[in-house]
């Protein structure tokens, strides 16, 4: 029997994906993994289908995401998909440096990841941070929000500032 390729491996964990049986993806992705270390779409394949399997760790995922990223480090897609994942698992510094990164890396596209950071990171972080969640906590949450948000429509704060107090 001939071994499996890495691509073959990859249609089957896609096919998986679409059905909804994210842990047998998993399973397909990790192999393509292991057939072929340096394949960037088959670290984030299994990052991606690894962040919907429960019993997965997040380092685990991390890991795979920050893989994908090293092997092919000017996609932006990888940058934001692990800064997105990042949000959910509380990770606010890696998400912040994973959406800059993309934002970076495609300019044309930097308002959506600056915005998409802000919006999550607000309605995100007071869920994580609920036990330490003060005056001074949520006004820090408020204004790293704020910051993405201005950025993402081409505003520094002092611009902001400055505009808002316009006649």
């Amino acid at each position: 029997m001939a071994e499996e390729t890495a691509d073959k491996l990859m249609k089957q964990a896609y096919q998986l994906l679409n059905e909804g049986d994210y842990q047998k993806a998993y399973s397909k992705f990790d192999k393509a993994t292991k057939v072929d270390a340096g394949n960037a779409e088959a670290w984030f394949g299994k990052a991606e289908a690894a962040a919907l399997v429960p019993k997965v760790k997040t380092e685990d995922i991390l890991a795979a995401y920050k893989k994908a990223a090293e092997l092919d480090p000017k996609n932006p897609l990888y940058h934001s998909s692990m800064g997105s994942f990042c949000v959910e698992a509380g990770l606010f510094n890696d998400a912040e440096a994973a959406y800059k990164k993309a934002a970076e890396l495609d300019p044309e596209n930097a308002a959506y990841y600056y915005s998409e950071f802000g919006v999550e990171y607000f309605k995100r972080a007071p869920v994580v941070m609920e036990a330490y969640m003060d005056d001074k906590t949520e006004e820090m949450v408020m204004k790293k929000s704020l910051k993405y948000l201005l950025l993402s429509i081409g505003l520094t704060e002092s611009d902001a500032l400055e505009l808002l107090q316009r006649k």
